[in-house]
């Protein structure tokens, strides 16, 4: 006699070969702004003979496209253009979401010179590290998301120039989420970046 939960089996994998799995079942495709204007400094932030490097800094941080994630809302297409850099409430995942349910996201940060929500309260040997090397205000780790590889060898003028621009913006309040650890479910959405290969 077969044991009936044996005669069972067969059934329970064919039912659970025909339910199709979609990895991407929580998520929806976003249209991204990718560049974004760079907010003009405020008149009278700075010295005008500094003139050069804040002009310089506004170039290098538009064409970096500092805006595409430091701007509520630009990662889903949506920037608010009243708050250029002030940074987002859409988080960027730096683990893969489509291997953990809760990836680790991280919140891109508010660049402004606010002294309680954004740079002002920086030195600019630590905005420099942030932009040159990807280091976070309160740490020595890592911005995984960053794209600090690709500024490591900017030269010093070039950063001096982006930190000069960035301390002559206009200041805006915006507290953006902590950063959430992988496994923990994040109550602000977020998007994934990244680049797929079979094996």
């Amino acid at each position: 006699m077969i044991n009936r939960g044996f005669a069972l089996l067969p059934l329970l994998v064919l039912m659970a070969c025909a339910i199709p799995y979609d990895p991407l079942e929580d998520y929806e495709a976003v249209d991204a702004t990718t560049l974004l204007d760079a907010p003009e400094a405020e008149a009278g932030s700075f010295a005008p003979e500094n003139r050069y490097m804040v002009e310089r800094g506004e170039y290098l941080v538009e064409l970096l496209g500092c805006g595409a994630c430091h701007t509520n809302g630009a990662l889903s297409g949506d920037p608010d253009y009243e708050r250029p850099l002030a940074g987002s409430t859409i988080g960027i995942a730096y683990t893969n979401p489509l291997e953990h349910r809760h990836p680790g996201v991280v919140y891109p940060t508010n660049i402004t010179p606010d002294v309680e929500t954004g740079i002002g309260g920086m030195s600019d040997q630590q905005i420099a590290n942030a932009v040159r090397a990807g280091v976070g205000s309160h740490t020595d780790r890592r911005i995984a998301v960053m794209p600090w590889q690709g500024y490591a060898r900017m030269t010093d003028e070039d950063v001096n120039a982006i930190v000069s621009y960035l301390r002559s913006i206009k200041p805006i309040r915006h507290k953006i989420p902590e950063a959430v650890a992988p496994g923990t479910r994040a109550t602000y959405p977020y998007v994934h970046f990244g680049v797929y290969r079979s094996r």
